[in-house]
């Protein structure tokens, strides 16, 4: 299929469909970083520019990445170093960096919203990489594909989204992801940062951890958002580790092929122990590599790129197609 979108600006817009055809793409974009050479040439000529407002390692690193091996040209810019510190509107940056024809504007900012508002006026491709708590659509996608990849499907799996959920933008992509695919999601966590309102998109909400990881067959942890938290929403980290933390005692409680994820960073001895998350039913490193995949699939895309329309073409047959593949004139 077709992508029909100019932008990624979320998940809860795309249809399962849309969601798939990306995962599916991914899936032959993989093959092509197992190779010995990993570039191959859809956005030969294109300029992408990672444009993060807000503070980034690994999300800026594999944007970055993902452009390179695209044979993109890469412009990395922060707020801290850039006119924004002068009083530049975001709408003004965004049109002096099109002067330049910037092709790709990949954006992190502190606001919900920024990203839909600048694509209202830009002639290139916005993605978000992360907007406020509202959603982080790669880390979403990035997070399914892992999930299929080790389990081979997503629907009818038990998944639980443990931690900040309130105030978690990767906790929003994920839900909509996760629900639209099939899965059963339940949402864990103190009172204070899973409310019941989430139980009207569909996702059962407990706030006892036992409930939460019996029977699950992915855990998806994560930390505790203190840079958007007004107030504090917990006594303090002891408390929320002994409640909430999970431990190889508690791992006993889930399945025992449940996965482990977790978007990073990882605050250990907080929301997990070191020992779980550096064992065998972590999956958080396999997340990581898998995200450079699906944000190929998606500026490939965007850039007019075709769906793989079936996997048992073959890794061959499908990286062969994709080095083939040229950006549309």
């Amino acid at each position: 299929m077709t992508w029909n979108h100019r932008h990624l600006l979320d998940l809860q817009s795309l249809s399962a469909s849309e969601i798939t055809s990306i995962l599916d793409t991914a899936r032959s974009f993989k093959t092509i970083n197992e190779r010995a050479v990993k570039r191959v040439p859809p956005l030969r000529g294109k300029t992408v520019v990672n444009l993060f407002v807000e503070p980034s390692t690994r999300t800026r690193i594999s944007f970055e990445l993902a452009a390179l091996r695209l044979s993109a040209d890469v412009i990395n810019f922060t707020a801290e170093s850039s006119s924004l510190k002068k009083g530049e509107t975001l709408k003004d940056t965004l049109q002096n960096l099109e002067a330049l024809n910037a092709d790709f504007i990949i954006l992190r900012h502190h606001a919900s919203g920024a990203p839909h508002f600048l694509s209202r006026f830009a002639k290139a491709h916005i993605v978000n990489a992360g907007d406020g708590a509202h959603e982080h659509p790669t880390q979403g996608l990035l997070d399914a594909f892992t999930i299929r990849e080790r389990k081979g499907r997503i629907d009818g799996l038990k998944v639980t989204i443990l931690g900040d959920i309130l105030y978690s933008r990767v906790a929003r992509s994920n839900i909509w992801a996760l629900l639209k695919l099939g899965a059963e999601v339940t949402l864990a966590g103190p009172s204070t940062l899973v409310p019941l309102v989430f139980q009207q998109w569909g996702c059962r909400v407990t706030w006892d951890l036992r409930k939460a990881l019996e029977g699950a067959d992915v855990v998806n942890l994560l930390r505790i958002q203190h840079e958007r938290q007004r107030v504090t929403m917990f006594p303090n980290l002891g408390e929320y580790t002994a409640l909430f933390g999970l431990n190889s005692q508690r791992m006993s409680w889930v399945k025992p092929d449940a996965l482990i994820m977790h978007p990073g960073p990882i605050n250990r001895g907080v929301e997990i122990e070191s020992d779980v998350a550096d064992g065998g039913q972590s999956v958080i490193l396999e997340q990581v590599n898998n995200g450079l995949a699906v944000r190929m699939a998606v500026l490939f895309l965007l850039n007019g790129g075709r769906a793989p329309e079936a996997l048992d073409a073959g890794p061959k047959n499908n990286a062969r197609s994709l080095d083939e593949a040229s950006p549309p004139k």
